[in-house]
């Protein structure tokens, strides 16, 4: 398991401005044969790249996703950018947000608090430059056989049946966590090459271009 506090842009409940981090929570379990469950989440219902991902395509955001500066719900992207911050996971209080807050929080403990490094509103506010952001990270490694043997087994006895269940309308198939990224890695190898929206590919090379270093090359 890892943790890690980041730069203040969620907005607690019943709040209206930003005072934690989106604060992401990993978890890799092993399965058989490198079919392991691999979590990896941020405590806000959506992380900042996916709002810029967004905004860059001029694109609304779902209603649960975050707020503007006065932390009224927003579907515009650049209204949580600009002032705004995002929503706790689950949206939000009377859509459970404040679980996504709580975890939020749990997270500011193991690493802000308890590393007594920056915590909440104190680290370094995003795109501020100048100043050490002192974030704080936790890590936790377990040995499963000193708990019990046939952990392997157990692990992907569960992901199987959650696979095996019969999807609801709409939906193909059941997945677990690290299923998508795995799709996603066989996805560019076959293509030989990492999809990128053409909006952010010319941000890039706008960017290359005031660096005076080579533009992405296209397949």
């Amino acid at each position: 398991m890892s943790f890690t506090n980041t730069s203040p842009f969620q907005v607690p409940t019943r709040a209206k401005k930003s005072a934690l981090g989106t604060n992401p929570i990993t978890l890799a379990a092993p399965g058989h044969n490198g079919d392991d469950f691999v979590l990896d989440m941020a405590t806000t219902t959506a992380a900042l790249g996916k709002v810029e991902i967004y905004e860059r395509e001029k694109l609304p955001i779902p209603e649960t996703w975050g707020v503007n500066k006065n932390g009224e719900v927003t579907t515009d992207p650049a209204d949580v950018i600009n002032g705004g911050g995002l929503l706790s996971l689950g949206g939000a209080e009377a859509t459970g947000g404040y679980k996504g807050y709580g975890l939020a929080m749990m997270v500011e403990i193991f690493c802000g608090i308890l590393g007594d490094a920056s915590y909440g509103p104190n680290v370094r506010k995003w795109r501020e430059p100048g100043r050490i952001a002192n974030l704080g990270q936790c890590f936790v490694a377990i040995n499963p056989d000193a708990f019990a043997p046939g952990f392997r087994d157990r692990m992907s006895d569960l992901m199987d049946h959650c696979r095996g269940l019969e999807p609801a309308a709409g939906y193909d198939r059941v997945l677990v966590a690290g299923d998508p990224e795995r799709a996603h890695m066989q996805e560019c190898d076959e293509n030989g090459g990492i999809p990128y929206p053409p909006n952010l590919i010319e941000n890039m090379n706008k960017i290359a271009s005031t660096l005076g270093v080579e533009p992405l090359k296209t397949v």
